[in-house]
């Protein structure tokens, strides 16, 4: 039976504080996390294929043992009465019990059942997948998820998308957990119910990731989501520190939580455990004719620095050290998201699949599309909002003045590696689509290179993590169409809900849709709305 925690249990620990896996309530609720027996964490399928599936679970020896075998089996009806494929895969402590196998011999286009059988032969909940086609596709549907902060809500997006017919796939565009301790939450936003998230403190070691992971998985509505539906998922920064790059994190500090290799190598392994994923860093995924998905690999393995512009908006000329900063190191060509190696396997791979199947569909950690701090955005600030973070806003509002994004941890902080995908993608003459998340906010970017059109991107709002409107105040319709007059490439905005996209894909037009859940502060499927954009193959820029 899958693990489900409940909010008395929750609650409980919530009251524990710091040493709450001392004490005995604190044990008793992380021994229900990692210390069940058995199927803990239901079932999860990804990295689909044609004629394949990775299939995972979690299942706990009852009777002490090292290691253990499970089977799987995969079948074309929820009954089981033909089975088609399975195998043999052993788990132990060593891998936190978790367990991963691909299956081969499947039929494309095709739904199949899945399950695992433990030694005794219990039996895991059973899953449900679906294999990519082949040839000639109608219509593919995609549910797009990012930044889901468990502490500020429920996860009504999951729940919503796990109760649709017409999504085919997941795909996750990282920050599924994050790292902070219940010391970062602000009390005001906590919502009744979702604490504690497991350790208490911020996480850094392998068993810290590894309970923080036990911990949303046992969301009921996110076991659902991976239960129904096969998920693509690259990670972004949360899965192992805010604003991380291959050599640190702006949330690590070497002094006092020691060496971030160890951090880094830490978070890659339990996300591969708990996570249904290959470990590849980077995948292509071929959906018929109809398009190209790849999944990308930008934060942990090549992504360089970003640039310290704190210098410049602190100079006693900030004009000039602003100007001095745009033409210098803003400019660097060395300067990666991605890393030389991932940047030309995406480049050909454009080359040769943009011949062969209709739109090239990249998912992406972060946002792209240019985006400068609007000049009044001063006057939307909160009446109450702290010096400090007014100084703040300012100070983005005279790196717009100066041509520099409001946020060089994006895309637009590195201008010469997205100028290099954009002129891969034109080269190739595909047709892009890039889908991210991050921002915690809904947007929509017409992408410009060299003055020509380079594709659009769906930019997803999270699915719990506060975004921009809580610094501000104000209509949020004036402040998306004061983000628009302010960014040519920015053609639509949301800033203040939550929820998920849904990409509808068909050869001649893809539609991204933006559903916005009515709250995220009790558990309910209720939408507040939505919101549809459209492009049309060959143009490259939104529909009328």
């Amino acid at each position: 039976m899958a693990l489900h925690i409940d909010r008395r249990s929750l609650i409980l620990g919530g009251g524990l504080g710091i040493g709450a896996l001392l004490l005995p309530a604190g044990r008793a609720l992380a021994i229900n996390l990692l210390g069940a027996r058995g199927f803990t964490h239901n079932v999860a399928s990804g990295e689909p294929g044609a004629d394949s599936m990775l299939l995972w679970t979690r299942y706990v020896s009852a009777v002490g043992e090292e290691s253990v075998r499970l089977d799987a089996e995969v079948a074309i009806d929820p009954d089981f009465a033909k089975v088609v494929s399975g195998g043999s895969v052993r788990t132990g402590a060593y891998r936190d019990w978790t367990v991963k196998i691909t299956v081969d011999g499947l039929t494309p286009g095709t739904v199949y059942w899945y399950r695992f059988v433990a030694p005794d032969g219990g039996k895991s909940p059973v899953g449900r997948t679906k294999t990519l086609p082949v040839g000639d596709v109608s219509r593919f549907g995609l549910g797009v998820f990012s930044c889901s902060n468990l502490p500020y809500g429920w996860f009504n997006a999951y729940g919503h998308a796990a109760a649709r017919h017409d999504l085919d796939l997941w795909l996750h565009v990282g920050d599924y957990i994050y790292e902070y301790g219940t010391a970062s939450v602000r009390p005001e936003q906590a919502v009744a119910g979702r604490l504690p998230f497991l350790p208490d403190h911020e996480i850094l070691a392998i068993a810290d990731y590894r309970l923080r992971y036990a911990t949303y998985r046992a969301d009921p509505d996110l076991q659902r989501l991976h239960q129904i539906a096969p998920m693509v998922a690259l990670w972004d920064d949360h899965e192992s520190a805010n604003d991380s790059w291959e050599g640190g994190a702006a949330n690590h500090q070497s002094d006092k939580e020691g060496d971030w290799n160890i951090r880094r190598a830490a978070a890659m392994q339990v996300y591969r455990e708990w996570m249904p994923v290959s470990d590849e860093p980077w995948k292509a995924y071929a959906i018929g004719t109809l398009a190209t998905l790849y999944r990308t690999e930008s934060r942990l393995l090549a992504r360089t620095r970003p640039a310290d512009i704190n210098a410049a908006v602190n100079a006693p000329d900030v004009d000039a050290a602003l100007k001095n900063f745009r033409e210098g190191v803003w400019q660097d060509s060395s300067a990666t998201m991605l890393g030389t190696t991932q940047e030309s396997w995406l480049a050909h791979a454009f080359k040769a699949n943009a011949r062969t199947t209709a739109w090239q569909m990249v998912g992406m950690g972060t946002i792209i599309g240019r985006t400068v701090m609007p000049a009044n955005v001063v006057d939307w600030l909160r009446p109450d909002a702290n010096p400090r973070l007014v100084q703040r806003y300012r100070n983005s509002v005279r790196m717009a003045d100066s041509g520099l994004p409001m946020w060089m941890d994006r895309w637009d902080g590195y201008p010469a590696a997205r100028s290099r995908l954009l002129k891969a993608a034109q080269v190739a003459d595909a047709d892009l689509v890039m889908l991210a998340g991050d921002s915690h906010n809904a947007w929509a970017y017409a992408l410009v290179e060299d003055g020509k059109p380079a594709g659009v991107e769906f930019a997803g709002q999270a699915v719990t993590s506060g975004g921009i409107e809580g610094d501000l105040s104000g209509d949020p319709r004036r402040i998306a169409q004061g983000f628009m007059a302010a960014n040519p490439e920015l053609k639509w905005a949301d800033t203040s809900q939550r929820g998920y996209m849904m990409i509808d894909i068909r050869h001649q037009r893809v539609t991204g849709e933006w559903l916005f859940l009515d709250t995220i502060k009790t558990r309910s499927l209720a939408l507040a709305g939505t919101h549809r954009m459209a492009v049309d193959h060959g143009r490259r820029v939104f529909a009328g």
